[in-house]
């Protein structure tokens, strides 16, 4: 018998017309939406189907969309397989996708993770709108090559560091502007593929994001986050978690500390997870699990 696990895509996942075909075939999605628009105060179907793409981007909308798309996405999960819903042991999700996945195995209603999310988003944009800063994807390098990278690269007195340990050669790093432009010429020099900016407002997953964590923490304060049906995998140490004290703890310390993926993922492979379904938009959760381990099986729900 298999052991299921749901995965949810974080930031960057966005696309013009996410959810666009699911809202139109199920009533149960487009609700979703609807409600999200009275609590956000805004269209976010709108901005999910039509764009424009620098607004669906930025930081404010691009995480609430994310949210409202992947918890839309159980939705048509529950009324197609249902079996497979009912029968997941656990959760993980990308830096913001962990949100979802806390929502999903009953942490938090819907209601107040997209109004968490949305806390979240826009501290994570104020921070970014006070000190110039981006992302940068390395290809083909390991962990130690690309910390040697982020040392030579780095502005004396700026920061830069390890952001995303995706998997094996896709390691994305955080930090000053200036320091993220230097990436790509040492990184070559040290014999990356390639390397890739990353369309986010700013250095995600560093002490950057340092002014948003008081604002997260007053957000989680006023929140009752219960225990979990099932363990969701930790961003901060790739430990599975259920007690709501443990959760409040880690999504603060998520905003400043890498996101260990991979170690999340081999440790799930390690607890006897075998089937993986990424619960959200676009295919990125399932490319890196065949980088991980190959022969697992992971499915799409809303892209296939």
């Amino acid at each position: 018998m298999t052991k299921i696990a749901f995965l949810f895509p974080g930031q960057g996942a966005q696309a013009i017309g996410m959810a666009q075909a699911l809202c139109s075939e199920l009533p149960e999605a487009r609700q979703l939406f609807d409600r999200a628009a009275e609590i956000l105060d805004y269209d976010l179907a709108e901005i999910c189907f039509n764009g424009p793409a620098e607004k669906l981007n930025s930081t404010v909308i691009s995480q609430p969309a994310l949210y409202v798309s992947s918890m839309a996405a159980l939705e048509k999960l529950k009324k197609e397989s249902p079996d497979v819903y009912r029968n997941c042991e656990g959760a993980a999700g990308l830096s913001l996708g962990e949100y979802t996945a806390i929502a999903f195995a009953g942490g938090m209603s819907f209601e107040d993770g997209l109004k968490l999310v949305q806390r979240r988003g826009q501290a994570m944009q104020d921070a970014a709108d006070e000190t110039p800063s981006s992302m940068v994807s390395v290809l083909g390098l390991d962990r130690e090559q690309t910390q040697q990278v982020c040392d030579e690269a780095r502005v004396e007195g700026e920061v830069l560091q390890i952001a995303n340990l995706l998997c094996a050669g896709n390691i994305a790093v955080s930090g000053a502007r200036a320091s993220c432009e230097n990436v790509s010429e040492v990184a070559e020099a040290a014999g990356a593929m390639k390397t890739i900016p990353l369309a986010v407002a700013g250095a995600f997953h560093t002490p950057i994001m340092a002014s948003a964590v008081a604002k997260l923490s007053d957000a989680l304060a006023q929140l009752e986050i219960q225990s979990t049906r099932v363990p969701v995998y930790s961003n901060v140490d790739a430990l599975p978690h259920t007690a709501p004290e443990e959760f409040k703890e880690l999504l603060v310390k998520q905003v400043c500390a890498p996101v260990l993926w991979q170690d999340s993922m081999e440790r799930m492979l390690a607890d006897g997870f075998d089937e993986f379904y990424e619960v959200g938009v676009g295919r990125v959760l399932r490319s890196l699990m065949k980088r991980i381990n190959r022969k697992t099986q992971c499915h799409g729900v809303l892209d296939p």
